[in-house]
């Protein structure tokens, strides 16, 4: 039986003994899906997908394969995760350069411009910056997370948003990027992806960045870029045929396979989902204005069911604004040098370094937010709201970096370490006070899923339901250990999550007897701390603890 079918026949047996909110039902048991995760509710077909999608985007394009001559990682993954998330932002910098002229940017792709590449598959082939450049400038890779979504926002709902001309002036006056996809050129559609919202659908950054960050052409763009634009040196390197990209068993080429994986990867969850002191004041110094909280995407049949009718929270606008000093001087399509695409905020809490060059790195998360908030003035569209923070009473700013810690964090992970373990279970068992009120501003709160001012049995059912340790019941009462412990009707003294009923104390190295290995682990401690052979928890391996041991000789179920 799964964990999900466990708590949900727990629940229904513990609402029906009058031991939970008589309102529970199993189709209320939904909770967000966890970071790196796929969508819950994909078919098998999509979960088949999604899974094979994330093998490819791990997986280093070989030289033999058609990586190179020259590239800057092997694998997607390599500049798309962050930790354990692949996908979510990265840490590696990828370098443009071009040159100025009277104040204008010019991308030098004569001479290989304006990526530049910087491995490659042998020295002979290899890229440099050219004497021509005089700016060369850094960008943080972006996350992939919940692009299914994102594409899925429809290009009207984009241009409702925009006012380029700052018609209520408010000094925010955002627009679209007009872009055409590369699987259909000749139609306009807004763009969304990218630093510059130069992208407009998954696909398109799927084959974009496949080229130039791995060099493995593909059906929509089959050639190489010639390293410094130097044909004569790609003839000589690129030895495997374009496009190098090709249909597998299924007929689905590289690009196809990563693109499944992107649409189908949920969004950050957002913990607690609601009701935080910080998201009024994330509104009330205009934040908002331009990092959008809610879009909902349609009900449109040509959607997968799964990405249809959906509300989520980017914190983004996917628009293009004018960002004074915070912006990287490239001309990219349509985008001016001056113009930089709202970045989503979802994940923030675990994104280091932040903004598009990294410039806001290292220390802890709340020194990075603020650095990356006073980052957007003196001049340009975010000024106004940098002004508005540096105003903000302490209290007010410690609750706007409550609100912004939330984005990102999973259901659950109380240490934030995204895994939700026993250290997880400890600090529940601790907010596990029935009929006790929590608001959202507390710690507690991340453990109180359905939002109703508490931490109880409903919540615990969610709990079980992501608990990465094994569910156990080792008194056979029908209940799980945990639930045990939490409703105090077993005791776990060293918060271990084993009943101390269910436990032989002489058994230090659980082989189910207490036997002379046993003492001699425990004679090995003597006179320590150890707290596998400090039996009577009295903080030391002495008498009192060979005493329990010999008590307890022989066979455990004894």
């Amino acid at each position: 039986m799964t964990k999900r079918a466990f708590a949900v026949r727990l629940l229904a047996l513990l609402v029906a003994a009058g031991g939970a909110d008589a309102a529970w039902s199993e189709g209320d048991l939904t909770l967000q899906e966890q970071n790196g995760a796929p969508f819950a509710g994909l078919t098998a077909l999509q979960l088949e997908r999604f899974e094979t999608g994330r093998i490819d985007y791990q997986s280093p394009i070989s030289i033999e394969m058609g990586s190179g001559p020259g590239l800057n990682k092997s694998n997607c993954g390599s500049c798309h995760g962050t930790g354990t998330i692949i996908g979510g932002p990265g840490v590696i910098q990828v370098t443009l350069f071009g040159a100025d002229d009277k104040g204008s940017w010019v991308g030098l792709e004569h001479l290989g411009g304006p990526l530049f590449q910087l491995n490659s598959i042998s020295s002979e082939c290899r890229e440099d910056i050219p004497p021509e450049a005089t700016i060369v400038v850094n960008r943080v890779t972006l996350g992939a997370m919940a692009y299914g979504l994102v594409e899925a926002i429809p290009d009207a709902e984009l241009f409702a948003l925009e006012d380029p001309f700052d018609t209520d002036s408010d000094d925010i006056s955002g627009r679209v990027h007009v872009v055409e996809a590369l699987e259909a050129p000749g139609v306009s559609r807004a763009g969304r992806f990218g630093w510059k919202a130069q992208i407009a659908t998954v696909l398109s950054f799927s084959a974009d960045a496949s080229v130039g960050e791995m060099g493995f052409t593909n059906r929509l763009i089959p050639e190489e870029t010639a390293p410094n634009g130097d044909e004569l040196l790609l003839a000589e390197c690129d030895t495997v045929a374009d496009p190098e990209d090709g249909p597998d068993a299924n007929g689905l080429d590289f690009i196809d396979r990563v693109t499944f994986f992107q649409r189908y990867l949920a969004p950050p969850p957002q913990t607690p989902r609601s009701g935080m002191e910080g998201a009024t004041v994330f509104n009330d110094i205009g934040c908002a204005k331009c990092h959008t909280t809610t879009f909902t995407t349609p009900d449109d049949p040509a959607l997968e069911e799964v990405l249809r009718d959906r509300t989520f929270h980017p914190y983004s606008d996917f628009l293009l604004h004018s960002m004074g000093l915070l912006t990287d001087g490239v001309r990219q399509g349509n985008a001016f040098e001056s113009e930089m695409r709202t970045p989503p905020l979802w994940g923030l809490r675990w994104r280091d370094p932040m903004l598009h060059d990294g410039r806001a790195a290292g220390g802890s998360f709340i020194t990075r937010t603020t650095d990356a908030i006073q980052q957007h003035g003196p001049f340009g569209e975010g000024a106004d709201s940098a002004a508005a923070f540096a105003a903000l009473s302490e209290d007010d700013k410690a609750a706007l970096f409550r609100f912004l810690d939330s984005l990102g964090r999973n259901e659950f992970d109380f240490d934030g370490d995204e895994d939700v373990d026993l250290d997880d279970f400890n600090t529940f068992k601790d907010c596990f006070v029935l009929d006790n009120v929590i608001s959202p501003e507390e710690s507690c709160a991340i453990g109180d899923v359905d939002q109703d001012g508490d931490v109880d049995l409903v919540d615990a059912g969610y709990f079980l339901e992501v608990f990465e340790g094994e569910l156990v019941d080792c008194n056979d009462n029908g209940v799980i250990d945990l639930l045990d412990i939490l409703n105090g009707t077993s005791a776990d003294a060293d918060g271990n999550g084993e009943l101390d009923e269910c436990f032989c104390l002489g058994d230090i190295n659980g082989d189910g007897e207490v036997d002379g290995v046993d003492l001699s682990s425990l004679l090995g401690n003597w006179n320590t701390t150890a707290p596998a052979a400090d039996l009577n928890q009295n903080g030391l391996v002495e008498g009192g603890d060979l005493a329990v041991l010999l008590g307890e000789w022989g066979n455990c179920d004894s």
